[in-house]
């Protein structure tokens, strides 16, 4: 019998995922695949979604919604002065970054352009609103260990130092 994948399995994928226009954003490498624990929201829900069920060895062909993906888009990039950052903060085009509001709730936003004295935020992960096509092979199954489901991911050899 093969094993299928259901909560509470670590899952270890080769994945290639792409835009609607079918231009690769994002992939697997060689001994780089993707380990994720089935049932804790390690991935978006539209792919965790589509990969239930599916049996070890398996490849599949998923198409994920803005909706169960990464969200429609919300709001619109905007220039801030670089000023409301910290002088020596490490800034890079792509990374995501947190403000937090007059209630202290977290803001998370991308930084999307710096220049000088302007940094571009977007309140939108990079693929809100797009629908991703992921070509995925489920490349092996194995239970989590209590640790593994404790923490909410899976842990490499060893254990996971937290």
């Amino acid at each position: 019998m093969t094993d299928k994948i259901t909560a509470n399995k670590v899952v270890t994928l080769a994945y290639t995922l792409r835009d609607d226009d079918g231009e690769i954003i994002d992939q697997s490498r060689d001994g780089s695949p993707l380990l994720y624990l089935h049932g804790a929201r390690n991935i978006v829900p539209g792919l965790e979604e589509q990969l239930e069920g599916v049996a070890e060895g398996a490849s599949i062909t998923a198409t994920v919604s803005p909706e169960k993906g990464y969200g429609p888009r919300i709001g619109e990039a905007q220039e801030v002065p670089r000023n409301l950052f910290p002088a020596d903060a490490e800034l890079a085009a792509g990374m995501q970054v947190v403000a937090h509001d007059d209630q202290g709730r977290q803001i998370p936003f991308f930084i999307t352009g710096i220049t000088e004295d302007k940094i571009t935020v977007d309140p939108n992960h990079p693929l809100a609103g797009e629908t991703l096509p992921c070509e995925v092979t489920v490349e092996s199954l194995r239970e989590a260990s209590d640790e593994e489901s404790e923490h909410g991911h899976p842990h490499g050899p060893g254990g996971h130092p937290h």
